[in-house]
C-alpha cells in the first residue's frame, strides 16, 4: 500500500468542562519522529498520545499541536494568610487607641493587601479530561492517514507510469544487446581484412570477438533490472510500509544502468541508459514522498 509521508488532520472534541483542539501535520522524514506541543498538565500522557499515533503514523516527521479551553481546565482557589491578617487588625487597632486616630479600616481595605490575599490557580488534571484528549488525538490522526492515503493513490498511478516506461526501455536493451557483438564482429573483419590484404585469420577474429562479447554482455544487469523492476510493483501491493524499500531497490536499479552504461560500447545502448537513468531520478524522487 503507497501512503504519502505528507498530510494533515484536526480534531475537536467537548465535554460540559473542557474543549480540545487537536492538529496533527506530518512531512517527510527518513524515521518516525514526534514532537506535541501541549500544555504542561498534559506530559503524563505523552506516551499514551504517541502511542495512539503510532497506530496511524509509521514514519515521517510528525508535530502535533493541542490547546484546552474552557472553565473545567484551571480550578482556583482563594489563598488567606489568617495569621498576617489579625496582626494587621491588631495593629490597626492598637494605632487607633495610642493615638486617638479617627477614622476606619473597611474589610475590603485588608483584602485589597495582596500579601493577604490572592487566589492561586492550578491546572486539572483529570480521568475525563485525559480521555478526551486521546479521543481527539485518535481522531486527527484518522484524518491525517486518511489524506495520506488518498495522495500516496495519486503516487502509485505516478510510480506505475514510470515503472511502464521503465519496463519499455529495458525490453529495447534486450534488443539492443546482441547486435553489439555483431556490430563489433563487422568493424574488426572490416579492420583486419585492411591490414591483411583480404587474407582473414578466422581464428584470431573469433577470439577477439569473444573477448569483447564477454566483456559487453549486459545480459545478466538486464535480466536484473527487470527482476527489480518486478519487485518494485510487488512492493507497491504490501501492507507494511515500503518506503526504504523502494529506495533500496532504485539504488540497485541505478547499479545495474550504471554497469550497463559502461560495458556496451553502442551508441543506442547509452542512449537507453540515459533516458533509464532519467526515469530512475524521476522514481527515487517520489519514492522519498512513501512512508
Amino acid at each position: 500500500m503507497v501512503i504519502s509521508m505528507t498530510g494533515f488532520g484536526r480534531a475537536k472534541t467537548e465535554s460540559d468542562c473542557f474543549s480540545v483542539n487537536v492538529e496533527v501535520k506530518t512531512v517527510n522524514h527518513r524515521f518516525c519522529e514526534m514532537n506535541i506541543r501541549m500544555p504542561r498538565q498534559l506530559l503524563k500522557i505523552e506516551d499514551r498520545m504517541k502511542k495512539k499515533l503510532n497506530q496511524y503514523i509509521r514514519r515521517g516527521r510528525v508535530e502535533v499541536y493541542v490547546s484546552l479551553e474552557g472553565e473545567g481546565v484551571v480550578t482556583r482557589k482563594v489563598h488567606v494568610d489568617w495569621k498576617l491578617l489579625d496582626e494587621y487588625y491588631q495593629v490597626i487597632k492598637h494605632a487607633h487607641e495610642k493615638y486617638d486616630v479617627e477614622g476606619t479600616v473597611t474589610l475590603q481595605d485588608l483584602l485589597n493587601r495582596s500579601e493577604l490575599l490572592h487566589i492561586e490557580e492550578s491546572e486539572a488534571g483529570n480521568e475525563e479530561l485525559e480521555n478526551i484528549v486521546l479521543a481527539a488525538i485518535e481522531e486527527a490522526a484518522r484524518l491525517l492517514r486518511k489524506m495520506r492515503m488518498a495522495e500516496g493513490e495519486e503516487l502509485k498511478k505516478d510510480l506505475l507510469a514510470i515503472l511502464s516506461q521503465l519496463d519499455t526501455h529495458v525490453l529495447e536493451l534486450q534488443k539492443f544487446a546482441p547486435l553489439v557483438v555483431q556490430s563489433f564482429k563487422e568493424r574488426l573483419t572490416k579492420r583486419m581484412e585492411e591490414f591483411v590484404n583480404g587474407q582473414l585469420d578466422e581464428t584470431r577474429l573469433l577470439t577477439e570477438v569473444a573477448v569483447f562479447a564477454d566483456k559487453a554482455d549486459i545480459n545478466e544487469e538486464v535480466t536484473r533490472l527487470k527482476s527489480h523492476l518486478q519487485q518494485f510493483l510487488q512492493t507497491l501491493d504490501s501492507i507494511e510500509p515500503i518506503g526504504r524499500k523502494l529506495d533500496f531497490i532504485v539504488q540497485e536499479m541505478n547499479r545495474e544502468a550504471n554497469t550497463i552504461g559502461s560495458k556496451a560500447n553502442d551508441s543506442n545502448i547509452a542512449k537507453k541508459v540515459v533516458d533509464i537513468k532519467s526515469l530512475l531520478e524521476k522514481l527515487k524522487e517520489q519514492v522519498q514522498n512513501i512512508e
